[in-house]
């Protein structure tokens, strides 16, 4: 692109686009940057900067940008049919990727309902949870509510924000919510009991256990992000956490709904978070990785239990009232069977286990920094958080935007990252190459020692 036209786009961002999760008064005041292509584990943008994607473009990038194969696959795809309804009907991608799909999950999952993002993924397991218990012969209708954890964030569509549990994202919206039951999750760092990990004897489950004790007769699910709460700041749960919610919802006959949105597709180091612990949920949600960050595409997947208790005849209305537009996209189908061969493939999962070992190498380094109160990792998950002081675990004044600093100051360097409010998150594709994983530690120790020493 020339200048000229390179300056009209910009102005056109500011214009017409209100980003999300933005401040748009302060992004008019920074220096904006427009992706144009991508390949690897790298971004260039409309005037050919190019940048370390540090966060696989949120979350979503597994292979690395302009990965052949899926190339390929979606322009096959498009060649046959873009797009057609699942509405009582069906299509090949979506058939063939949901048998993939239960071969990979956790064993006891037997069905996939699709849709198209996190928070739809969430909303159709509330529902599926909810509905079940009205009209199952199994079911029980007094159970209407829901038991969530503190920290949680499971999307943005009104029923997902009613389970959340950080109030920068849900305080506004309060008068639209449903309630629900709240218990303590694990954040070892900032412990609410002044306990520590392994010592402890996870209080922060026997909250839940309490709160089920008391209350199972009338909770349909337990919700939870499973081994890691992602948008909280990397939160690591203590080994046996997981385990624990499932033996509380067996023991008090309540279902588990595990929302591994974020954790899913070879995050942690195994396909999914729940097969750290041997854990079957009852109700899988999935989307983010799910197609390669290629497309959107979201699943839930759920039991034939589950699945029973919607089937009836036509004047029982029991059918699952819930569909999207784009519900098992074709396109978006074909390029997620051609994601999951690729972790069979190219042996995925055996060889990532040497990259999460080089972060973890990496991430020490970042004790020594002064502001850099903990470092908290799950597989190729980590969360840096700064605090003002080390010692007494203060945090930064909010106005100081520490945590945005430290990711432009990445930028300025050819590195892209995002924080979550003072925590800074590194989120590499699976298969990002030694070399660039050095780069993203070392960019981000430098970003964070050049911010926090003019703090």
């Amino acid at each position: 692109m020339d200048k000229e036209e390179i300056e009209k786009l910009q102005q056109a961002d500011l214009d017409c686009v209100w980003h999300p999760f933005t401040q748009m008064k302060l992004y008019g005041e920074e220096t904006t940057v427009i992706i144009e292509r991508g390949k690897g584990s790298w971004l260039y943008d409309i005037e050919g900067n190019a940048y370390l994607d540090g966060i696989s473009s949120l979350w979503t990038n597994m292979h690395g940008h302009g990965k052949e194969v899926l190339d390929k696959a979606l322009k096959a795809q498009t060649g046959l049919i873009a797009h057609s309804t699942l509405l009582g009907i069906s299509n090949v991608p979506a058939v063939r990727f949901a048998q993939k799909l239960l071969e990979v999950a956790p064993p006891g999952l037997a069905k996939v309902f699709y849709s198209d993002s996190g928070s739809t993924a969430v909303e159709i397991a509330l529902k599926m949870a909810f509905q079940y218990h009205r009209q199952s012969a199994q079911g029980n209708p007094r159970k209407r509510k829901f038991l969530t954890f503190v920290n949680a964030y499971h999307g943005d569509t009104i029923g997902s924000v009613s389970l959340g549990g950080i109030d920068l994202f849900h305080e506004m919206y309060r008068d639209l919510l449903f309630g629900t039951y709240k218990a303590a999750s694990p954040y070892c760092y900032r412990c609410p009991y002044d306990q520590q990990y392994p010592g402890c004897k996870m209080d922060c489950l026997e909250v839940a256990r309490k709160i089920l004790d008391e209350h199972h007769d009338e909770i349909a699910a337990v919700v939870l992000e499973p081994l890691v709460q992602g948008a909280a700041g990397i939160l690591v749960q203590p080994d046996g956490f997981v385990r624990g919610v499932r033996e509380l919802c067996d023991r008090y006959d309540v279902f588990m709904i595990a929302d591994e949105v974020a954790v899913g597709f070879g995050r942690t180091g195994k396909m999914f978070a729940c097969q750290h612990e041997w854990v079957t949920p009852d109700i899988m949600c999935l989307a983010k990785g799910i197609s390669g960050g290629y497309l959107p595409l979201a699943a839930t997947l759920t039991t034939e239990k589950i699945f029973a208790g919607f089937l009836g005849e036509a004047v029982e209305n029991k059918t699952f009232f819930h569909g999207h537009t784009y519900t098992g996209n074709p396109l978006a189908c074909a390029v997620a069977i051609a994601s999951l061969e690729l972790f069979a493939e190219e042996n995925i999962m055996e060889r990532v286990q040497g990259s999460i070992a080089l972060l973890r190498e990496k991430l020490a380094d970042f004790q020594h920094l002064s502001h850099v109160g903990d470092i908290r990792q799950k597989g190729l998950m980590a969360g840096i958080e700064l605090v003002a002081d080390k010692k007494t675990k203060e945090n930064f004044p909010p106005g100081k935007r520490t945590g945005h600093r430290v990711i432009m100051e990445a930028r300025k360097r050819g590195v892209i990252i995002r924080p979550l409010g003072d925590v800074i998150v590194l989120m590499p594709h699976l298969g990002m190459s030694p070399d660039e994983l050095e780069l993203l530690c070392r960019v981000t120790y430098e970003a964070i020692q050049t911010v926090t020493e003019k703090t």
